[in-house]
């Protein structure tokens, strides 16, 4: 038994059988590339930024960021590695199952529904906060009831706020999940839309709001340290840089979202490493563009509101007419992560039944428009529940969870594929792998160790669901070794 749960996969051509007909490839490394951005621009440059600024490093948020780069570049750079070796869409699953076991490579894939899945639902409850103050700016106001989650969380527990559902929300995702359903080219087409147009607001703030910068804003550069006067550690100074790391670390989530549409590449081996790389470097550049703006616009102190661009420019009369614009790139980048998400999740599930551990349903292929079409239902509708239910604070905590344990199997897996399987041939190669692997791991678990009590109490629960799951049908309908099993 202990065995069959540690056996590693050596070949990945099973995990591309399907019901039906094969995904089409028709993405290219700009088409990868337009998937990283569009995951990872969003939530991140226009709530974080702000929040990680006031609340922990102040002006030196820009470090923070720096730090979160290197600490994600580390990661990336082992995900281009296993992209060349493993072209398929299992991600980080499909990496764990070649270097650490079925077992694990379960555990890393059900954690992957919360990065994927789950994160979306973050996206989208967030996405209602700009729409409904976009529709405020046109004289349209909608009821509490219909754009607030019914549950709140407050003090370690749920409770119920009275309202009905976030039903904004759910427009979003169904709308996107049609989108995803209908094929990858018009999904990937419309990402590449949304990503070109969202970058290009971006850009456009930046240039606007360079001229109105007061560099005393600046000044201390790095806060001097305050404390809690509850004993609960404090904000600013260098360590509060560090935890300003931490949190914008978040942003950039969705990087490593280009290795799930391998099987849809037309060279995986070449697209996977360069819209990965060119995808963390661009909104790398992104973020400390518009965190130099911001945090020289206004005070730091006043950046921590659910809308700290619109706040700043709110400071400069002069840059009203920045306002709608802003709204509207909030808007296209929150959608266009749901979509990159939505567009992921159903192919972590594909792969992972291609190999016996779910259901044969999962793999079935769409006869006219070559998509995961019962995958992405699912995959949708789960989304839309979460996100009209539960508050963005909760499912925050367990997306932030499941991303960080798959990027340390991840950034594990590339040594042990070095030394299990040196013969192998390697197109892309992380550099200095016994340095940067190792710092990769180590970055991750130093964010992991600063969750709370809940984040780990949650994490439990649903590992626990996860593995009830693989015992009570994975582990016996595994393709790796289901004919030795009584």
């Amino acid at each position: 038994m202990l065995k069959q749960l540690f056996a590693r996969k050596t070949d990945f051509s099973q995990s591309e059988d399907t019901h039906g007909p094969a995904l089409r490839r028709t993405l290219g490394p700009w088409g990868v590339t337009a998937l990283g951005i569009g995951a990872m621009i969003g939530t991140g440059i226009f709530v974080v930024t702000g929040q990680a600024a006031a609340e922990h490093a102040g002006p030196a948020v820009l470090i923070s960021f720096l730090l979160a780069a290197i600490c994600s570049g580390f990661t990336a750079l082992c995900y281009c590695e296993f992209s060349t070796l493993i072209p398929i869409s299992g991600s980080s699953y499909s990496y764990a199952y070649a270097t650490l076991g079925e077992l694990l490579a379960w555990f890393i894939g059900w954690n992957m529904v919360l990065e994927y899945g789950i994160s979306a639902s973050a996206v989208a409850a967030s996405w209602t906060g700009y729409f409904t103050s976009l529709l405020d700016q046109g004289g349209i106001h909608l009821p509490a009831a219909l754009t607030e989650a019914p549950l709140a969380y407050n003090n370690h527990s749920l409770v119920a706020t009275g309202h009905l559902f976030n039903l904004p929300a759910v427009a979003i995702v169904l709308a996107l999940t049609w989108l995803c359903y209908v094929g990858i080219r018009e999904s990937s087409g419309m990402n590449l839309l949304m990503v070109l147009l969202k970058v290009g607001l971006i850009i456009l703030v930046v240039v606007a709001g360079y001229r109105y910068i007061n560099t005393n804003y600046w000044h201390p550069f790095v806060p001097a340290f305050v404390p809690d006067p509850h004993g609960d550690g404090g904000k600013y100074g260098w360590s509060g840089v560090l935890r300003g790391a931490a949190m914008v670390f978040f942003a950039y989530i969705g990087f490593e979202t280009t290795s799930t549409v391998a099987q849809e590449c037309k060279n995986p081996q070449r697209d996977l490493s360069f819209g990965t790389l060119v995808s963390l470097a661009v909104c790398t550049v992104l973020y400390l563009a518009m965190a130099a703006v911001l945090t020289g616009l206004i005070s730091y102190t006043e950046l921590g509101t659910s809308e700290p661009v619109v706040t700043a420019i709110k400071n400069h009369p002069e840059l009203g007419w920045l306002r709608l614009v802003v709204e509207i790139g909030a808007l296209i980048g929150l959608s266009s992560v749901i979509l990159v998400m939505i567009i992921a999740q159903p192919r972590i599930f594909m792969i992972m039944a291609g190999d016996g551990l779910l259901p044969p349903v999962f793999t079935r292929i769409h006869p006219r428009y070559r998509t995961p079409h019962i995958n992405t239902l699912i995959t949708g509708t789960g989304i839309a529940l979460l996100a009209a239910v539960f508050p963005l604070d909760l499912l925050a905590d367990l997306t932030s969870m499941g991303t960080l344990i798959a990027f340390v199997a991840v950034c594990a897996g590339v040594l042990i594929l070095r030394y299990t399987s040196p013969e192998l041939p390697r197109l892309f190669r992380v550099p200095a792998a016994w340095v940067i692997c190792p710092a990769g791991v180590l970055c991750c678990l130093v964010l992991l160790c600063t969750m709370g009590w809940l984040n780990w109490t949650l994490m439990l629960v649903w590992t626990a669901i996860g593995l009830a799951i693989y015992f009570g049908y994975g582990l016996r309908h595994s393709r790796l070794h289901r004919r030795k099993l009584p």
